[in-house]
Parts: C-alpha cells; structure tokens; sequence
C-alpha cells in the first residue's frame, strides 16, 4: 500500500471590499506613499468594515476553496484554522466555520502562530491525514489584523492588512508524487518582546496593540526563513534550484528580495503580493498561492516551496509538489 500524500484540490480567497491606500493613511498619519513603499513595498491594504468578523472572511474563502476542489463541504472532515484574531476567546474560529458550512461531523481547531500559522496549519494537517485522522481537510488562514493595529502608529499601522486564504487538502494513496513533500516549524520565545501583542485575556483582559523593533525582526525573519528553505529542501533531497516557485510570507518586499539573494533566486521566481494586500498574517501564503496560480504562473507539477516568519519568534517551511 503507497504511502499517504497530502495533496491541494482546491484553493480560495477572500479580501474584504474596503481598500486603505498609503494616500489615504498619509491624509491621517504623519506618513507618505513614498515612504512606505520604499521600506516595505507596500501600496495598499484591504481593511474589514466594522461588521465583518474573522470567521465572515475565512466562511468565503472556504467557500471558494470548495468551489475550486469540486468538492462539497460535507465531504470536509477536517477543519485546521491559523489565526492569530479570533472572533472569541473560545470557541475556536474553525467551529464556527464549520459550523456555516453545515458540517455536523469531524473536527474543527485553531492554530495560533502568527504569521507562520498557515504553515503550522498545514504541518499539522498533513500529520494528522498521514495518521488517518482526516480524509480531506480544510486549511484556512484569516485574519482581520487591523484591530490590533494603533492607527497613530505608523511604524506599525501600514504593514498590515486583513484577509483570508483557503486551501483544500486531500489524502492520496496512487504515488503521483505530487503532493506535500517535507515540512518544518520551529520557534524560539527568547525573541518574543521583538514582535508581540500587548494584551490577552490573562495579562491585561484587552486585546492590546501590535509592538515590533522592526530592525531586529527583519534580520531575525532573513536568517530563519532562508535556513528553514533550505533544510526543507534537504529533507526531500531537493535542491533550491530545482525549485520552480517561492510563495512567501507577504511581509515587507525588502524581506522577500533579502531571503531571495542568500538562496540565489531569480526575482521572478518569488511570489510577491505584498503591494496589493501588505501583510495579512496567516492569510498572506494562500493569498499569494491563489493569486499566482490564477495568472498562470503556478502550474500542476510545479514545486513550490512555502515559508514564513512571525512573532514568537516562529517560522518554517513546506516543499509542495503542486
């Protein structure tokens, strides 16, 4: 009997309606588009109404994961969702996903990792389909980030975006070779003060707002994201430059053009949403997935490698024949 493969049927995403320019952070902050794109690369975000909750953005990205696998959500009995922006303490997010999509069976749990959350997620999901806990598996990344953000400041307030992506994984017995073919998550709390959230439930009963030394989190973010491609190359006997496309974390562009010259990448090579949607967290890899694999770009066949860096520190990496 050939070994179980987690394979992607489908893909989706969701983005909310309302999109902030630099412009128009620049009309309400001392900021200016030139200032955020040369040190980020950004030029816009899309930013949840005040009605939209974090569950709202991941239920349509589900949605359209479905639509794109031909699949129907009854035959879902697995629901893995990376958030660091719940809609409650408790429950779990995915429950309430489930619970919308009409799935009365199976699992539904959340991963908390910030902005590597989709790649704990899908490290997770593999292991559990390879342990026969989940036939086919629901793995969301959303976010409505934007209400951890202080609006007044600016070293912080223009990275971040909202948004969800959605990806439909399947396990496969027929030896195709396509599939997940090696992953990795790691952490180091040491680093937790450089990137953080000042509140929770049990320190300060508030949500808080985001915190980050930027430059220590940038250096931080090259080492570990490239080491971590690298050592999940190895693991499956791939070498980088086998490797057709990089889909990274969309944090900041200088961070994608920095990992890309350790690795020798061509530019063109790596995936790169960060203009159109900034960071989304947990959302940003199925956002950039979707996004090259509608133009055309990503094809069936092609070895993606995925990786992301976030507070914690955590971080890692998954080899995908797509």
């Amino acid at each position: 009997m050939s070994e179980i493969t987690s394979i992607i049927k489908g893909v989706g995403t969701y983005l909310p309606e309302n999109i902030v320019t630099n412009h128009d952070l620049a009309d309400k902050i001392d900021t200016s588009d030139e200032w955020i794109r040369e040190r980020t690369g950004i030029g816009q975000r899309h930013i949840a109404t005040d009605t939209q909750t974090t569950s709202d953005l991941a239920y349509e990205a589900a949605l359209a994961a479905l639509k794109d696998a031909n699949m129907d959500a009854s035959e879902i009995d697995l629901i893995i969702m990376a958030t660091t922006t719940p809609d409650y303490t408790f429950p779990a997010t995915a429950t309430l996903v489930q619970e919308r999509l009409g799935i009365h069976h199976g699992a539904a749990f959340d991963v908390q990792a910030v902005c590597s959350g989709f790649i704990y997620a899908l490290n997770v999901a593999d292991a559990m389909m390879k342990a026969g806990q989940g036939q086919n598996v629901l793995v969301i990344g959303a976010e409505t980030f934007s209400r951890l953000l202080n609006w007044e400041d600016r070293t912080t307030c223009v990275l971040f975006g909202d948004g969800a992506g959605a990806v439909v994984l399947s396990a496969d017995k027929s030896g195709s070779g396509n599939g997940i073919l090696s992953g990795l998550i790691r952490s180091d709390g040491r680093y937790r003060d450089m990137l953080f959230v000042d509140g929770g439930p049990s320190r300060t009963q508030s949500v808080g707002h985001v915190k980050m030394i930027g430059n220590q989190v940038f250096r931080h973010a090259v080492k570990h994201m490239a080491g971590a491609m690298r050592e999940c190359a190895e693991r499956a006997n791939v070498n980088i430059s086998d490797i057709n496309w990089f889909v990274p974390h969309q944090a900041n562009q200088r961070i994608l053009d920095s990992v890309g010259k350790q690795l020798k990448l061509k530019p063109e090579q790596v995936i790169s949403t960060v203009e159109h949607h900034a960071n989304t967290s947990a959302a940003s890899i199925p956002l950039a997935l979707h996004h090259a694999i509608k133009d055309g770009r990503i094809k069936r066949g092609d070895l993606l490698m995925l990786e992301a860096f976030g507070g914690g520190f955590t971080w890692g990496a998954m080899l995908i024949r797509y």
